[in-house]
């Protein structure tokens, strides 16, 4: 008997570009059919946002509900054995669904910290025998397979639950720009070329294990982040280059994961989501894929890691056939911080005053009912500097004076007399050219205060009556 609780399955790109898929990006010179069919199934975003522009801090806000500024990480990402950044106790999404009989695993890349056993002062000098503690199983993930950080970083190991696989033998390194990694100790089973098939294994022997019972995975891909190693198979076929070829790759994974659900009869009852922690890297090589005529940040300004659109403007596809239907699109502001309020309310579960403080449920866009718009009152954004930046209807306020990031101008690099502020009407300039800072300097003050208020109060969305 099928559960009548939907199976979750939430599918995270590593630095995938809202302009990769072909179905939001009709310019997009890479054909991403599975992307473009689930799109078709379910409902498109054309303004969801993560909550920061790199990795490690949209992770957190997308687990936990929570603005990942409001955390100890205040700029920048953490590495493979850095200490964990979720809270003890704290809520995440994964927990809320384990309390209500599913079962939760997280395959793929954590990039959230782990607590490795030490045999020494160094970062690096730890004792691959010992348990690896406070991961994935320790934040309500009744079984994790996975890598502790990005794939270019060490070490390179895989973790099931809460032990290495194989103890590393060699150190490798690769200083290809397109296929880098930096040098670090690596397991036998371990070869980085084979390290998303094998996830990609993993998930698919989930989806087969737990079939007959409610189920969440949590699967966030190491791709197309460096090192961009595309199988042999899809070498040159994107027309592009190297990037373009293992976004394929990650497109092949998302048909993969359909045809499973369609095979056990799972389709109908399992909300598909699909979605990238940040926009594209300059590792993807902008230049060149412009020379085949595609940019990654389809219309928006600059890329990962900057305060622009570019940063933090993602793709977000949802499918769920009970509820959603087919071939919409929306264009509701969103946040990645939503996923825990949404499935709190899927659930019929009233979140706790101390979770979910920024999530705000997306479930009456995702289901076509009636609700009041704007459905949050503001977006909060933050750059891998720890810039701010804050979205009010078409109105974005961002605090400092150029890209916060990697972008130019890069912070310190801004030309002599730069604003310190930029205020932009995305309705008429999506791009992010012309600064309004001077013309209305009354938007301006409203709108800091409005971010002032959720830094100071904790929290953005109000706590619930329920």
């Amino acid at each position: 008997m099928k559960s009548k609780q939907p199976n979750i399955i939430y599918i995270l790109a590593d630095d995938m570009g809202y302009g990769d898929i072909s179905y939001l990006n009709k310019n997009s010179k890479i054909h991403t059919v599975h992307f473009d069919r689930l799109a078709k199934e379910g409902i498109a975003f054309t303004d969801a946002h993560s909550s920061s522009a790199v990795c490690t801090p949209s992770r957190y806000s997308i687990l936990t509900g929570r603005y990942n500024w409001r955390s100890s990480l205040k700029k920048g990402v953490l590495n493979g054995f850095s200490a964990p950044l979720i809270e003890d106790g704290r809520m995440t999404v994964a927990s809320l669904l384990r309390e209500q009989g599913y079962k939760t695993a997280c395959i793929g890349k954590w990039h959230l910290g782990m607590e490795w056993a030490k045999v020494g002062d160094a970062e690096s000098e730890v004792d691959y025998r010992e348990p690896v503690q406070k991961g994935p199983i320790s934040h309500g993930f009744d079984y994790y397979y996975g890598i502790s950080a990005s794939l270019d970083m060490p070490p390179y190991v895989y973790i099931e639950n809460d032990r290495v696989t194989q103890l590393p033998d060699r150190i490798t390194r690769n200083d290809d720009p397109v296929a880098y990694w930096r040098e670090g100790a690596t397991a036998p089973d371990f070869e980085h070329q084979q390290v998303l098939p094998k996830l990609t294994a993993k998930t698919l022997e989930w989806i087969e294990k737990c079939k007959d019972e409610p189920f969440f995975i949590y699967f966030p891909l190491p791709a197309p982040h460096t090192p961009i190693l595309p199988s042999e198979a899809f070498v040159g076929q994107s027309g592009t280059n190297a990037y373009g070829d293992f976004v394929l790759m990650c497109d092949d994974v998302i048909g993969q994961i359909m045809n499973k659900l369609d095979e056990l009869q799972l389709s109908d009852n399992t909300i598909v989501i699909y979605t990238s922690d940040n926009g594209c890297s300059p590792r993807a090589n902008y230049e060149e894929l412009a020379a085949f005529g595609h940019n990654p940040s389809y219309v928006f300004r600059g890329h990962k890691a900057d305060i622009y659109e570019g940063g933090h403007r993602i793709p977000l596809i949802v499918k769920w056939p009970q509820r959603i239907q087919a071939g919409r699109l929306s264009d509701e502001p969103v946040c990645l911080t939503d996923l825990l309020a949404t499935v709190a309310e899927i659930v019929e579960v009233t979140l706790p005053p101390d979770a979910g403080e920024d999530s705000v449920s997306n479930l009456p866009v995702w289901a076509d009912q009636p609700y009041e718009r704007p459905l949050r009152e503001a977006i909060v954004h933050h750059s891998i500097q720890g810039a701010f930046s804050i979205r009010q209807g078409n109105w974005k306020l961002e605090l400092c004076p150029g890209s916060g990031g990697w972008s130019y101008p890069k912070p310190g690099e801004e030309p002599e007399g730069s604003p310190q502020y930029q205020l932009y009407d995305l309705s008429t300039d999506i791009g992010e050219t012309n600064n309004l800072v001077d013309a209305y300097p009354e938007i301006v003050q409203a709108m800091k205060l409005v971010l002032e208020r959720y830094q100071e109060s904790g929290r953005s969305v109000a706590v619930s009556s329920e």
